[in-house]
Order: structure tokens, then sequence, then C-alpha cells
């Protein structure tokens, strides 16, 4: 099918875009450079350029598909908009030596990639097991359940899903790929679904979804990505700039609220004071939110997507060093 600009739009409703643009504003009212880490199909973008008619947007994403089907849908911004195959960790080597006014990344998995069925990131339709973000690079979430041992798979489940059951369900899929390999996503939702006990069936969403959300981060690589990208962006910032992210699931909000909160208390302090002395020293960043923006009903009954989203936001006040300790 034909794809046209306004139908590409039709595909995909950014979440919370209202407020993203209420927290971009500050930094790009006058004009700038967003970076938009996360493309995606460009509702974002879109929005921005929109809203901020003298600002650029630098869009980064790894999916060539995105960066194509975005790259139509904002055709008509010409030379404002300019789009770079690469994962956002790599922004420091996008944007080179000039410092940028915005940076917006909206995590995970985009409507881009549940929809398309040949991907493989649904548990509730037939697909080839893949889940990569770029189909051109690295291991399929098949190759990776073909070869990883038992320990390794429940590893993957129990961290990056939070599953209870990670060394039932590992045990089934060794066992299951003996006779023959697990290659479609329905087969392994069925697996997932027979590892787990009734009673905990009955609540909590589709039994498969802790299971598909760690292959999905294993595959991409997607927490060690983030771990490296937010300091990068945050360096990349001017003052005065502000990041905002979007984020998906505990394991992302959390990586997100560290650095945020570690950027914004001065190095020579503890990061748990209470109340910070008034002869300070100044933090690198200010905490524009201090507690994340969630999704309200309205919202979500207009994108369900939306319903588990944290929205965080920090301004650069001096120039970002690293400062992270280890968690």
């Amino acid at each position: 099918m034909e794809l046209s600009p306004e139908s590409i739009g039709e595909l995909h409703d950014p979440v919370l875009v209202s407020d993203v643009l209420d927290l971009l504003a500050p930094a790009l009212e006058g004009g700038g450079v967003m970076v938009d880490g996360t493309l995606g199909m460009g509702g974002h973008t879109e929005a921005v350029l929109e809203a901020f008619p003298n600002s650029r947007v630098i869009g980064i994403d790894r999916d060539p598909r995105a960066i194509e089907l975005a790259s139509m849908r904002l055709a008509r911004f010409e030379d404002r908009f300019e789009p770079v195959l690469a994962t956002y960790d790599q922004i420091a080597e996008v944007v080179g030596d000039r410092k940028v006014d915005a940076i917006l990344m909206d995590l995970g998995v985009s409507s881009l990639q549940l929809d398309d069925d040949e991907r493989g990131f649904s548990y509730s339709r037939p697909a080839p097991l893949d889940m990569r973000m770029d189909q051109t690079k690295g291991q399929s979430a098949a190759d990776l359940l073909a070869t990883l041992d038992e320990g390794e798979i429940a590893r993957i489940l129990r961290v990056y899903g939070e599953e209870r059951f990670a060394n039932r369900i590992a045990r089934r899929i060794v066992k299951a790929r003996e006779e023959s390999p697990l290659t479609d996503s329905v087969q392994l939702a069925e697996l997932v679904r027979d590892s787990i006990p009734a009673a905990t069936r009955r609540s909590g969403g589709h039994p498969a979804k802790r299971t598909f959300q760690a292959l999905r981060i294993a595959v991409n690589d997607e927490l060690s990505i983030l771990e490296r990208a937010l300091p990068a962006a945050l360096s990349t910032l001017r003052v005065g700039g502000r990041l905002v992210v979007e984020s998906y699931q505990s394991l992302e909000d959390r990586i997100v609220k560290h650095v945020f909160k570690e950027g914004a208390t001065p190095k020579q302090l503890p990061i748990d004071l209470p109340v910070l002395p008034e002869d300070a020293p100044v933090a690198s960043l200010e905490l524009v939110t201090r507690r994340a923006i969630k999704a309200t009903e309205e919202d979500i009954l207009k994108n369900p997507r939306a319903q588990s989203v944290r929205l965080r936001a920090v301004e650069v006040k001096t120039p970002y060093e690293d400062v992270r300790s280890p968690r």
C-alpha cells in the first residue's frame, strides 16, 4: 500500500504531546535545534516543528523503516528536519562540536514496530520471532532462544522482564527447542502461558507480556544504550537546554530518575540530602519535573499505549559532566 504523509501520521498518535511541548518550550520558543533521539514515525518531531516555527530537528532512529516513513511525513518542513540512522547513544557523534537547545527521547518500542506483524514484537499475532529494531544487524529473539543456556535465558527474563516465573519459563524453552526451534511469536506466547500457574494467569494482563519485553530489551541492548545515551545527551546541551524523556517501564524510568537526580545534586554533597544548604555549590542539572508526569484517563482513552508512560525533564544549569555513582 502506498503511504502518504497524512496516512503515516494516522498510524501513530504521539504520547503526551502537549506536555512534551510545554516542557520543551523554554528551550525552543526563540528558535533552536532539538534532537529527537527516538524519531519513530515523527509524531513528536512534527508537533515541535509546528509549535516552534523557528526551530530545527535532527531525528535519530536505529530503524531504517522509521527513517523512511518519518522523512516522508516531514518532507514539507524541508531543511528544518534532518534524519540520521543511528542509535541515540551516538548523539555526540551525530551532533558534532555544536551544542543543541533541546533533546527528546520517547523510549521503548514504537507503534511502527508493534503493528508490523513481520517484526515479531507482538504476542497476540503470529509472526517470526525477530524483535530487532534494525533488522539488518544483530541476533533475533529466535537466535537468542536457540543459543543461550537455560541460566542466561532465566536471567534475561528475571532482570529485564521482572518475571517471577523466569526459571520455569526458561526450562520449558530449553525443553521445547530440543524438539523444534522456537521461531513464532504465538508459539512462544503459548509456551509462556503454559509455564505460569493458572491462578496467576487470571490477572496482570497477558502472561507473555513480561517475557516479550525482556527479550526485546536483550535483543536491542536497550538498557545499556539508555545508560550511555543519557549522559551523552546531557553533555551536548547548552546551558539552559532541556532533556525530556518518556519511559514506559520501570527499568527505564529507574535509570532516567537516577541520572537526573545525581546530576541535580552538587558533586560535593550526598545525593539523598533532604534539604540543600544555602551555600551549596550549583548542580549541573535542575529537575523540571519533581515527579514523573503520568497520562490522564482522557490520554489513555485516546491512546491506550500512554497508560504506563512516565514523563521527566531536566534543564542544564552548568555544563554537564557525568557524575553518576554506581547503582
